[in-house]
C-alpha cells in the first residue's frame, strides 16, 4: 500500500522524513504530489535505498480553470510518474476525468464540486482514479466533518455503482500526520467504507505507479498509445 504526500515546501516535512515515518508505518511506497507551484526537491532513488520504500515522483496539479490546467497537463505529463488534478469545482471535475493523460482526480468534493453519474462513467472510460481524501474526517471537527463524512459516501455511491477506479489518501502534509494503513481502514469502517475499500485505493497508488513506469521504460512495445487504451489492452 502506498501513501500520497505534500512534502516541503508543500507541507512541513521533506520528501525523507515522510518516506522513513510511512515505511515506519508499514507502507510500501509514498507518492510526492507536491502542487505544481510547489516543487520538492529531493532524490528519489537514494531515499528509497535508505528507506527501504519505494518514492514515486509525482504532482498535484492546481488551476483556475480548465484552459489553464490543460496546459500543465501538458507540461507535467512526460516528467512525472503520477499526475493528478486537484478538482472541487464541477468544471475542474469534468475535466480530469475525461483526460486520459491525469491519473487522478484529486479531492474532487471539495468546495462546490460533486460528482455525478456522468463524471463517475468518463472516469471509468478513462481509466480517471477518483480520490477518496480522508483528511477532513481526521482533521476537522463538528458540522465540518459531518459534511465531510456525508460528501464521501455520497461519493462512495456512486464510485460503486459504476465500478468506478479509486484511490483513497489522508493527504498527509506532515510526518505527524500520517496514518498507518490500519488506522485508515478503521476509519473508513467507522463512517461506512469497508476496510478493503480503503486497502484498494491505497494499493491503486502503486499500481499506477508500476503501470506509468512501464509505460515510460525503453521496453513498452507501444510508447504512444494513449492512456484510455493501454489499459484495456494490458
Amino acid at each position: 500500500m502506498y501513501e500520497a504526500v505534500h512534502a516541503h515546501p508543500d507541507g512541513q516535512s521533506t520528501v525523507a522524513r515522510l518516506a522513513k515515518t510511512a515505511a515506519d508505518y508499514g507502507y510500501e511506497g509514498v507518492v510526492v504530489r507536491n502542487h505544481s507551484s510547489a516543487r520538492a526537491e529531493y532524490e528519489p532513488d537514494e531515499i528509497s535505498a535508505e528507506y527501504g520504500i519505494d518514492v514515486v515522483e509525482g504532482v498535484e496539479i492546481r488551476a483556475d480553470n480548465p484552459e489553464q490546467a490543460s496546459g500543465s497537463v501538458g507540461n507535467y505529463r512526460p516528467s512525472h510518474t503520477i499526475v493528478a488534478l486537484e478538482g472541487g469545482s464541477n468544471a475542474l471535475n469534468r475535466f480530469a476525468v475525461e483526460q486520459p493523460k491525469i491519473d487522478v482526480l484529486a479531492g474532487p468534493m471539495a468546495g462546490s464540486g460533486d460528482v455525478n453519474h456522468v463524471l463517475a462513467k468518463a472516469a471509468v472510460e478513462n481509466g480517471v482514479r477518483i480520490e477518496f481524501d480522508l483528511s477532513g474526517v481526521l482533521r476537522t471537527s463538528g458540522g465540518r466533518r459531518v459534511r465531510t463524512i456525508q460528501s464521501l459516501r455520497k461519493l462512495g455511491e456512486i464510485v460503486d455503482y459504476y465500478d468506478a477506479p479509486h484511490v483513497v489518501s489522508a493527504d498527509p502534509t506532515s510526518h505527524l500526520e500520517l496514518r498507518a494503513p490500519r488506522e485508515l481502514k478503521a476509519l473508513g469502517e467507522e463512517i461506512g467504507f469497508s476496510s478493503e475499500f480503503v486497502e484498494d485505493g491505497l494499493a491503486e497508488w502503486g499500481r499506477l505507479a508500476e503501470r506509468n513506469r512501464h509505460v515510460q521504460s525503453e521496453s513498452f512495445i507501444e510508447p504512444g498509445v494513449e492512456r484510455g487504451r493501454y489499459e484495456e489492452e494490458s
